[in-house]
């Protein structure tokens, strides 16, 4: 895979997962997020380090679930796998803020392993098309 072609699948990757999450927390954090948690959540995100969890995450996903997809030439390897690691991912971080956070809500938990399934399936989706457009795969 030339490494031009792979950098273009990463940024485009990077901009569905962020759009798509960037309208998920506009509209979920004052009607889940604000009144399960209230004083655990920060006033004001720390946006460069959220940005660089982005820039890290989404490494994760090109590389085990959309080029995987993509070498297999079948959508549905890309979005399985993108299921996978969303699930794993947010059920790593949720889970253990369930059992070291006094207040951690479980119902976040629970909300938020199904927005990270969600949300890594359909980036993982966009990947592939992606991917396909750059004339990456089988």
């Amino acid at each position: 895979m030339p490494i031009g072609k792979l950098a273009a699948l990463y940024a485009l990757t990077t901009v569905a997962f962020f759009a798509m999450d960037l309208v998920w927390l506009s509209t979920a954090t004052s009607r889940i997020y604000q009144p399960y948690l209230g004083d655990l959540l920060s006033p004001k995100p720390n946006m460069p380090i959220a940005a660089v969890f982005y820039l890290f995450y989404v490494i994760g996903l090109v590389a085990l679930a959309i080029v995987p997809g993509l070498k297999e030439g079948v959508l549905v390897g890309a979005l399985w796998r993108g299921a996978l690691f969303g699930l794993l991912a947010y059920a790593t971080y949720d889970l253990t803020n369930l059992a070291t956070i006094q207040g951690w809500a479980w119902q976040v938990s629970v909300i938020d392993m199904v927005w990270g399934t969600t949300l890594n399936t359909a980036a993982a989706a966009a990947g592939y098309f992606a991917g396909r457009w750059l004339g990456l795969g089988g």
